[in-house]
């Protein structure tokens, strides 16, 4: 096993506008997507055909990635993460170590409209429970499963239905 050296972890911008309803949360991005400057990079997560899925668009995750960010707000989902930076050693969130969250809170005041919030996966839900508990009052927050490689016991269909239990109370997708 090669002897890896903890990298310093930094999330994006969110992905936001004034109509935004949802926001999903990630917990870190991953080696790829840090590599591309892109959330959900790696080519096996599921996070852009299951956006696809529900934004009606067939080919979402061939996108390039400007447009796929627009599609997201235009159906008027937000995308952040939990974690502003950390230390880790790959991709895992299990070794996410000396993690400081975003300020979600003051993102969650500039933008009112959001009244939901999608955790995507467990570890961005613990990271919210433990940085901003508060929130999981104020707001319909739900945690899903994730779209990760590595939860790998959810097929692309059984995401969908899970995610679609949620994003249905808030959208008609169906």
């Amino acid at each position: 096993m090669k002897n890896q050296q903890k990298q310093n972890c930094k999330s994006f911008l969110p992905n936001i506008d004034e109509q935004s309803k949802i926001l999903i949360l990630g917990s870190m991005p991953g080696i790829k997507s840090l590599e591309e400057q892109q959330y959900y990079a790696h080519p096996q997560n599921r996070f852009w055909k299951l956006m696809g899925m529900f934004c009606n668009v067939d080919n979402l995750s061939e996108l390039n990635y400007q447009d796929k960010l627009q599609i997201l707000l235009k159906n008027k989902i937000a995308l952040w993460d939990v974690i502003q930076s950390c230390n880790r050693d790959g991709s895992l969130d299990s070794n996410i170590q000396n993690e400081l969250p975003n300020d979600i809170p003051e993102l969650l005041k500039r933008f009112p409209n959001i009244k939901t919030i999608c955790l995507n996966g467990n570890k961005s839900y613990s990271a919210f429970k433990k940085h901003f508990s508060k929130l999981l009052e104020q707001y319909k927050c739900y945690k899903l499963p994730s779209t990760s490689p590595t939860n790998a016991r959810y097929k692309l269909d059984n995401l969908y239905n899970e995610w679609s239990a949620t994003l249905s109370i808030v959208f008609n997708f169906k």
